[in-house]
């Protein structure tokens, strides 16, 4: 299945590709728990009365965020990785079908916001094939990659992916380009996530960083990999969630920076499933 790339002397990926993107397109809206859900309004501790505001700010995600995100990939004709929460998959089908149906991959992101790390092995394990089912029945793909609630598996989550279909996942912070792991004697791949170059991360819920400055730090990091990507292999990791990076404003930000890192000679922006595929059959692929 993953035949072995044999590749020139000093080339780092095939077919003349100098540096790869990965952009995530997180798909949450509607599987949010109702409190502690990181929206910017003051935390409701002492209710359970619903939080209103709050799951409007969420349905933007959905109604505003996501069509206008994906207007920005098909400008660019760039494909991207989704990460859909199986909730947010059953609410809106049609949207998760259309991701899929304009050329984007649906991967897997649990299929409610319970973090992952509460959960024992059986609800683990039945909460990555709600996952699978919801994404299998809306966009009749089944989905080959998996992201963890704020990454945080346990130590049995790769054996119970793996058992279920997967062949890589991204909660992993530790480097520039993909990696691979062995799960049960078998190889199974990993491309890296972010956090610097992630809109949760830098903008929280709507501050403190502006559009302007989170894009001149995008130009800089594709700089220097860049420069990097003469004499090793490199990849640069965006990630983008529905709510959040789908504002006009950031939108236009991230049109920018494509337009000047796709100007570049050998940029490619690839999905994450087909990273994962590479990561499996290059050579020197650093291994964990």
């Amino acid at each position: 299945m993953h035949d072995k790339i044999n590749l020139p002397q000093g080339q780092y990926w095939p077919d003349g590709i100098r540096l790869v993107i990965s952009i995530s397109m997180q798909f949450e809206a509607g599987a949010q728990s109702e409190h502690g859900n990181g929206s910017p309004f003051p935390a409701m501790t002492d209710t359970d009365l619903p939080d209103l505001p709050a799951r409007t700010w969420f349905e933007y995600g959905a109604r505003e965020g996501i069509p206008r995100l994906l207007d920005l990939w098909d400008r660019f004709r760039i494909p991207v990785t989704s990460h859909m929460v199986g909730e947010a998959v059953l609410q809106r089908p049609a949207l998760a079908k259309e991701i899929v149906e304009r050329g984007h991959e649906a991967a897997a992101h649990g299929h409610t916001w319970t973090p992952h790390w509460t959960m024992d092995e059986a609800r683990e394990r039945a909460s990555y094939q709600a996952n699978i089912d919801a994404i299998l029945g809306a966009t009749a793909t089944r989905p080959a990659g998996f992201n963890a609630f704020w990454l945080r598996g346990t130590p049995r989550t790769l054996g119970i992916l793996q058992s279920l279909g997967f062949f890589y996942h991204i909660d992993d912070l530790s480097a520039d380009e993909p990696l691979t792991t062995t799960v049960n004697g078998q190889p199974f791949a990993i491309v890296p996530y972010t956090l610097r170059n992630n809109d949760i991360a830098r903008f929280g819920a709507e501050g403190p960083m502006t559009a302007q400055a989170f894009g001149q730090e995008l130009r800089d990091e594709f700089d220097q990999l860049y420069l990097e990507a003469g004499y090793r292999r490199r990849m640069m990791s965006l990630s983008t969630h529905d709510r959040i990076a789908g504002t006009p404003a950031r939108v236009k930000v991230l049109g920018e920076f494509l337009q000047y890192a796709l100007q570049h000679p050998g940029v490619i922006v690839m999905r994450k499933d087909e990273i994962a595929r590479l990561a499996l059959s290059l050579p020197d692929v650093p291994h964990k």
